[in-house]
């Protein structure tokens, strides 16, 4: 499966990413699909797996995604505390 995790800012993702990689999961930045919109144009693509947003990070993701080759199921939505 295939998870794409939308941002607020290009700094959220490149921390998302980050946090990602020392979790072991391959990930990489690149431009939000056209299904999907984001507020800064930016996503975590995440193969196999994602990240939960926590602690500062969870601020900046804005929703994630599943792809299954078809079609986008949202996963995570942040919500306003």
């Amino acid at each position: 499966m295939t998870y794409f995790a939308t941002f607020f800012s290009h700094f959220g993702a490149m921390r998302y990413q980050q946090l990602c990689r020392e979790q072991g999961i391959e990930c990489r930045v690149m431009s939000v699909p056209r299904n999907l919109s984001s507020s800064c144009g930016t996503c975590v693509r995440c193969e196999g797996r994602w990240l939960e947003p926590q602690g500062e990070a969870a601020g900046d993701v804005e929703r994630i995604a599943a792809w299954d080759g078809r079609s986008y199921t949202p996963v995570y939505q942040r919500t306003e505390e």
